[in-house]
């Protein structure tokens, strides 16, 4: 499977460290994208750089030097976590100026499966109208929702719930660990 993983700078940036380190970067060809925010993010919330597993393509979010902004060479699938309320409505609007832009629109436009992580809460109408356009237009909308079912004891186990709901939706392996066992 060919990824493009990127970041925005919503608060959430435990998210995105563990889905990197649940995706086999040997099986798969992972591209990872930050905003200049989400880095801000990543090293307030994770004290320092995103640990970021062997094998990944790293880019910058001002480059249309990159493959997966093209319709011509494919892609599988696209996942923005966590993404931003803003990154969000410029994806909405269409305005592609950057590369994690570029590439949701492309995604959108070949119908790839696009998946958008939001954290952010509430919402206003602007938001939500916002959701509705990218639903319509074929993006999988998964807001960074937390279950709480199998008691999870750390701050990673939290996040895993939701990790796990992102490898369902690109049809990964999900950990045994990461999934509510009934008791």
């Amino acid at each position: 499977m060919k990824l493009v993983l990127a970041g925005t700078g919503a608060s959430g940036a435990i998210y995105l460290q563990r889905l990197l380190e649940q995706i086999d970067c040997a099986a798969h060809e992972v591209h990872l994208v930050l905003s200049a925010y989400a880095r801000q993010v990543i090293a307030e919330e994770l004290g320092g750089e995103l640990l970021i597993p062997e094998g990944v393509h790293v880019h910058g979010d001002k480059t249309m030097n990159v493959p997966f902004v093209s319709g011509s060479t494919r892609f599988d699938a696209m996942v923005i976590c966590p993404c931003t309320m803003g990154t969000l409505a410029r994806i909405a609007a269409g305005t592609a100026e950057s590369t994690i832009l570029r590439a949701a629109d492309v995604f959108l436009k070949e119908r790839r499966r696009l998946i958008l992580v939001p954290r952010e809460t509430p919402w206003n109408l602007i938001h939500a109208r916002n959701v509705c356009t990218l639903m319509e237009a074929g993006a999988i909308m998964l807001p960074a929702s937390p279950h709480f079912y199998g008691r999870p004891q750390t701050i990673e186990a939290v996040a895993d719930t939701v990790v796990a709901r992102i490898l369902d939706q690109l049809d990964l392996p999900v950990p045994d660990a990461f999934r509510w066992q009934e008791e």
